[in-house]
């Protein structure tokens, strides 16, 4: 069973364990949603995390199993016209395939709908990842035929093993109950 609750500042280093451990690195590869066949380098720093915590409007929630152990995290962010970002999506290695992807994703779209009263959620993937893809597309995400530029350059965002990364854009409108 898990428990939701929204990162505190003392949460950071274990977050970004987390989050490392989910995309980048040897020990990444024991999941599937690796990103070391197209990335080097960090997925995110303790400097990243912390702005993410204290800007407005931003909060990253955090699933735990009973007793405290961080099996997964994402961040949301409130964007314009109700509608709020969802990225740094993360489920321990180990844990990928049990189901908890699912229930982080369910959480984060209660809290955008029915505490930020938000109509769409919206993200980007790496468009190289169309096993990721394809998850979202099950759970009712659609590429909006939008794409953002990979930040070339800037390593705190990784360091890449190709030449052509690029970001689709997917959405979802949110159901609201009456």
């Amino acid at each position: 069973m898990l428990s939701f609750r929204h990162a505190a500042v003392s949460d950071v280093p274990a977050i970004v364990r987390l989050v490392e451990s989910a995309y980048r690195g040897e020990a990444s590869r024991a999941g599937w949603t690796t990103e070391a066949d197209l990335l080097d380098g960090q997925r995110t720093d303790p400097g990243a995390v912390a702005e993410m915590l204290r800007a407005p409007g931003s909060t990253v929630l955090l699933a735990e199993e009973d007793g405290g152990q961080l099996v997964g995290c994402c961040r949301l962010e409130r964007r314009p016209d109700a509608e709020v970002y969802f990225g740094m999506f993360s489920v321990h290695p180990i844990r990928q395939g049990e189901g908890v992807g699912r229930q982080v994703l369910a959480e984060a779209e209660r809290v955008a709908r029915d505490e930020w009263a938000a109509l769409t959620m919206v993200m980007t993937v790496i468009a190289q990842r169309a096993e990721l893809i394809a998850w979202y597309e099950r759970r009712g995400y659609r590429r909006t035929g939008e794409t953002e530029p990979f930040p070339y350059g800037n390593e705190r965002y990784g360091i890449p093993r190709r030449a052509d990364l690029v970001f689709a854009v997917l959405a979802k409108p949110l159901a609201h109950s009456n």
